[in-house]
C-alpha cells in the first residue's frame, strides 16, 4: 500500500476500497459504501467513471467476519510459527514475503501497527441510515474489542443533514473521528470547483460534530483558488476553520494531474495555478490568520514544506519561521529545494546542508536545462507520481 493513499479494488476475503487517508495507513479497511455520492469535484481524480452505492448490512458485517478470521490466522501463527505469540512480529514477517492478497496485507498491517484503528471506505460513510451505521459499528467493536478508534469521510452536506441525537448515536457506537474534506471556505470558489456544499453548511456541519463529541479532521488545499482567487481562497478558508476549530488541520496542497476534470480549465487557460512559492505563502497568511486550538498537520507528500506543522496557538511562530527562512532563500536555492523534494532527496530544509545531496540536484537541474527542457514541468510530472 503506498503513502499516497491507494489500496488495491481488487480482493478476496473482503472487499476494499480505493483511498484512504494517510493517518489511516495501519487502519483496518471495511467499505462501508462504494465510491461518492457527489462524484462532481474539479480537482478529485477519484470516482469519476463509477457509481455510488450502499452496501448492505449483512454485506458488511461478513467483511467484517472475514478480517477478524483473517486476523485470528496470524495470531494462530503467532504461536505456531516460533514468534511466541507476538502478533506484531508474525504480521512484519508476513508483510516482508511477495504476499499479493491485498486483504490479508491490510490486516497484517492492522496488526503491525498495534491493531487498533478501523477505517471504514469509501467517501462518505455518514450517509448510511443512521441504524445501519450503529449495528456494523456495535458489530466491529465486537469483533475487535482492542479497537481505539474508529474513523471515517463525511461530506459536510451530509454530516450537516444529520440531527445531533443522530450524530450523538453514531459517536457512543464507536465512530470516534470524521475525516471531511473541507477544502475551502470561500463560496465563489465552492461553486466554481462543484463541491457540492456552501461555507455556512461547512460551519454547520462541523460545529455540530464538535457537539456531538468527534473529533474532527478538515482537510484544506491551499492553491485551489489559483491566481484568480487566491486571496478570498485564504481569507474565507481562514473564517470558517476559526468558526469551526476542528481538532486537526490537514494540509492537502493543490496538484491537478491529467486525471482530474480541473485539468481541461488549466490547458484551456480558464484556471491558472499558482507557483510553488505563491503556495508557501498562502499557508502562512492561513496560519497567521488562524485563531483556533487546532493540530496542524502536514502529513501529505504534495506539500513542499512538511515540517510545517504543529500546535496552535503555541507553534504558530514556529512554522512562520520555518516559512520565511523557505521564502528567505535565494531563488535557485528555492528550486533546488523543490526538485529535490519531489525527487525523494529532501525532507525537511536543513536537508540542504547536506552538500552530497543539494549538488546532485543541482547536477540534475543543469542536465534539465541543458536539454531545453522547463525545471518546472519536470516537478510536476514527478507530482504526478503522488496522485
Amino acid at each position: 500500500m503506498q503513502h499516497d493513499t491507494h489500496a488495491t479494488e481488487l480482493y478476496t476475503g473482503f472487499e476494499l476500497g480505493p483511498i484512504r487517508p494517510p493517518s489511516e495507513a495501519y487502519s483496518l479497511l471495511i467499505r462501508a459504501t462504494r465510491n461518492c455520492p457527489w462524484n462532481k469535484c474539479l480537482f478529485c481524480h477519484c470516482y469519476k467513471d463509477t457509481k455510488f452505492s450502499l452496501r448492505s448490512v449483512e454485506e458488511i458485517e461478513r467483511d467484517i467476519d472475514a478480517a477478524r478470521e483473517v486476523r485470528d490466522r496470524i495470531v494462530d501463527a503467532s504461536h505456531e510459527l516460533g514468534y511466541g505469540g507476538n502478533v506484531q512480529l508474525a504480521a512484519a514477517a508476513l508483510l516482508s514475503q511477495p504476499y499479493n492478497d491485498p486483504c490479508v496485507r491490510n490486516v497484517a498491517l492492522f496488526l503491525y501497527g498495534g491493531g487498533e484503528s478501523v477505517f471504514l471506505q469509501d467517501s462518505n460513510t455518514l450517509i448510511m441510515r443512521t441504524p445501519d451505521l450503529v449495528r456494523i459499528l456495535l458489530r466491529l467493536r465486537e469483533a475487535f474489542p482492542g479497537l481505539s478508534r474508529v474513523t471515517s469521510y463525511s461530506r459536510s452536506h451530509t454530516a450537516a443533514h444529520k440531527t445531533l441525537d443522530e450524530l450523538t448515536q453514531i459517536r457512543e457506537a464507536g465512530l470516534v473521528r470524521i475525516h471531511m474534506g473541507l477544502e475551502t471556505g470561500y463560496d465563489p470558489l465552492l461553486q466554481y470547483m462543484q463541491k457540492g456544499a456552501t461555507s455556512e453548511q461547512q460551519i454547520a456541519a462541523g460545529q455540530k460534530l464538535n457537539e456531538a463529541g468527534f473529533s474532527l479532521c478538515e482537510y484544506v488545499m491551499p492553491g485551489l483558488g489559483g491566481k484568480a482567487m487566491a486571496e478570498g481562497h485564504v481569507r474565507e478558508t481562514t473564517r470558517v476553520l476559526n468558526a469551526i476549530n476542528p481538532e486537526y488541520i490537514r494540509l492537502r496542497s493543490l496538484h491537478v494531474s491529467p486525471t482530474m476534470p480541473l485539468w481541461s480549465h488549466l490547458q484551456d487557460g480558464s484556471f491558472q495555478l499558482q507557483s510553488e512559492d505563491d503556495v508557501v505563502r498562502e499557508i502562512a497568511d492561513m496560519i497567521q490568520g488562524l485563531e483556533v486550538i487546532s493540530e496542524l498537520k502536514s502529513d501529505h507528500i504534495l506539500n513542499l514544506l512538511m515540517e510545517v506543522e504543529g500546535k496552535l496557538p503555541q507553534d504558530k511562530e514556529a512554522m512562520l519561521s520555518v516559512i520565511r527562512e523557505y521564502l528567505a532563500m535565494p531563488d535557485e536555492e528555492r528550486l533546488n529545494f523543490q526538485l529535490g523534494r519531489r525527487m525523494g532527496l529532501y525532507e525537511k530544509l536543513s536537508d540542504m546542508r547536506e552538500a552530497a545531496r543539494q549538488e546532485r540536484v543541482a547536477d540534475t537541474i543543469a542536465r534539465i536545462r541543458q536539454r531545453g527542457d522547463d525545471v518546472d514541468e519536470v516537478v510536476r510530472r514527478l507530482k504526478d507520481r503522488f496522485i
